[in-house]
């Protein structure tokens, strides 16, 4: 086991960017024996984790290494609606409404996975249903995170009126979207369908990227247009808990529950 956790030591000397690193680099960042590091740097290079440099006899991290990486992005790709299911069924319970989960996909957002409120009125929303980018909440939530060229790509061409509440300058809908990351929410206001409002919360995975929502959607008799605090921060409490299982380590989660509670 000691040699075990040895290795994993030296493979994670690499992390974040992987810069190369000689044998007596490794040793001292590890306060390992060199001909301990040594060994073990040859072992991890046979499995093709590692790769060495021939002219300079440095280190970085090798092909086995990325094909770990590849296998974990492709887990995460195909594993968000499962990993978020009982997290939304949960907030379901706690809220008493219809919660939604958004992904996004290939440049739009769909209705991945929905857990209907109990209540008598409530929202018909249907898994696989291709959702306005400037109009959903949860797709405003992804977009506002998301690189401009996914926003551009997303936006590109006529932003469609579906009640006179839908934002549909491009230039307004821009600035929205900087509310919305100060805010760390997005809300949607009769925006799709007069009487209903939503308000979404992104869920981010590894390399700090959007890849989807969790969404509380209903009567906007019932999900208020303002005093949001506390569907927020269940909202937020959600999709970090998501997030957490996406391999996501940054702080946006902790950084706007702090804001809201200050």
């Amino acid at each position: 086991m000691n040699s075990i956790e040895k290795a994993l030591d030296i493979l994670m000397v690499f992390v974040p960017y992987n810069q190369e690193m000689g044998t007596t680099e490794i040793s001292r960042k590890l306060d390992l024996h060199k001909a301990t590091v040594s060994r073990i740097l040859l072992t991890l290079s046979q499995k093709g984790l590692l790769q060495q440099n021939p002219q300079n006899k440095k280190y970085t991290l090798g092909g086995g290494a990325l094909k770990l990486g590849q296998a974990v992005r492709h887990s995460l790709r195909t594993s968000l609606i499962p990993q978020a299911k009982p997290y939304i069924d949960q907030l379901r319970e706690t809220l008493m409404e219809t919660v939604t989960l958004e992904a996004f996909y290939g440049g739009y957002s769909m209705m991945a996975y929905v857990a209907d409120g109990p209540q008598q009125v409530r929202v018909a929303a249907e898994v696989g249903e291709i959702l306005p980018s400037h109009a959903a909440a949860g797709s405003k939530s992804i977009l506002a995170f998301s690189s401009p060229e996914v926003r551009a790509r997303c936006l590109n061409g006529e932003l469609k009126a579906f009640t006179p509440n839908t934002i549909v300058d491009a230039d307004d809908f821009q600035h929205h979207l900087v509310e919305v990351r100060r805010n760390g929410y997005s809300t949607d206001r009769e925006e799709i369908d007069i009487g209903i409002n939503a308000i979404g919360v992104p869920i981010f995975s590894y390399g700090d990227k959007a890849v989807g929502a969790v969404v509380v959607v209903g009567p906007s008799a019932r999900i208020p247009g303002k005093n949001l605090d506390f569907l927020v921060s269940k909202l937020t409490e959600t999709a970090s808990k998501i997030a957490a299982l996406m391999h996501y380590s940054g702080d946006f989660y902790q950084d706007h529950s702090s804001n809201r509670i200050s």
